[in-house]
């Protein structure tokens, strides 16, 4: 691949844009869908990034992509620290562009876990609300927006109509490749999750970080919270097995969490961080290799 330009590289002006963009395909059930002046307002809201990070996403997320990046990151050599320090380290992606709530990544979370909290769920429940978004780090470790965020989808196999934008999948070479391009491409019936491959980003990284210390149910909830095309629209169950219908209900019980949770009141971090050091503590070792 050539070498990206800064708009490939950083289509969104911000990678809660992606989050938003969600809200507004997948209202809070109940509620009205939020209008458009009610999200952030640029001078020129109508150059919305969100559209160009598809197209980039679509074209350049291809199976070999995905093995080539598992290969680089999954080596898990680009840095270790405490796991509050890397939740902190997080926070330099805040965006002073941003004109709506000025929250910084570990606030988001914090608000995500404590609402879970609030519900009464198991504390690993809670620990999986505070650190799902951490594999957002990639951008930091050069990646693009697009090998980062987005909706996560299977490769190797046909691209579903189910996905947002899939008009701009007509750019991915997997669409004119007969391996990837049926609807089983590389796999078979019912084969089952663990054997496909997800488009690359902060959902299968962090998975693969965690895979070995959290309850099963955790992990789904990591790895699959941005598969909408199929906790949502169900266009792959000719791919899931059975158990995995099983799992995806937790998917689906963490999602409102991780979507309707955003307040404009801040957590207090000095008061919550002996709660959540603890709570690492108990699932987590004592660093991270990131």
């Amino acid at each position: 691949m050539a070498k990206l330009t800064k708009e490939e590289m950083s289509p969104l002006h911000n990678l809660d844009d992606w989050d938003e963009d969600v809200l507004k395909r997948y209202p809070e059930a109940g509620k009205p869908a939020k209008e458009k002046d009610g999200f952030r307002n640029y001078d020129s809201p109508e150059i919305d990034g969100v559209r160009e990070f598809y197209r980039l996403n679509h074209k350049y997320q291809t199976y070999d992509n995905v093995l080539a990046k598992k290969a680089n990151f999954l080596k898990f050599d680009k840095k270790e620290m405490p796991w509050w320090s890397a939740m902190e380290y997080l926070n330099t992606l805040i965006d002073d562009s941003d004109p709506d709530l000025q929250l910084d990544q570990l606030q988001h979370l914090l608000q995500t876990a404590e609402a879970i909290r609030a519900d009464g769920h198991p504390d690993w429940f809670v620990l999986t609300g505070f650190i799902h978004d951490l594999g957002k780090v990639l951008c930091l470790f050069g990646e693009p927006q697009w090998n980062v965020v987005g909706d996560s989808y299977p490769v190797g196999c046909k691209f579903s109509d189910k996905i947002v934008y899939p008009e701009f999948f007509a750019d991915n070479p997997d669409t004119h490749d007969e391996r990837y391009n049926t609807k089983y491409g590389v796999y078979s019936h019912h084969c089952g999750m663990d054997n496909v491959h997800i488009s690359w980003g902060h959902d299968e990284y962090l998975y693969h970080l965690t895979k070995d210390y959290l309850p099963e149910p955790a992990l789904y909830m990591i790895r699959y919270h941005s598969f909408y095309s199929q906790h949502r629209e169900h266009a792959y169950d000719h791919l899931l097995s059975a158990h995995d219908h099983e799992m995806f209900k937790w998917v689906d019980k963490f999602n409102p969490y991780d979507l309707y949770s955003k307040s404009p009141v801040q957590p207090v971090v000095s008061e919550l961080k002996p709660y959540y050091e603890d709570l690492i503590a108990k699932y987590l070792p004592a660093t991270v290799k990131l």
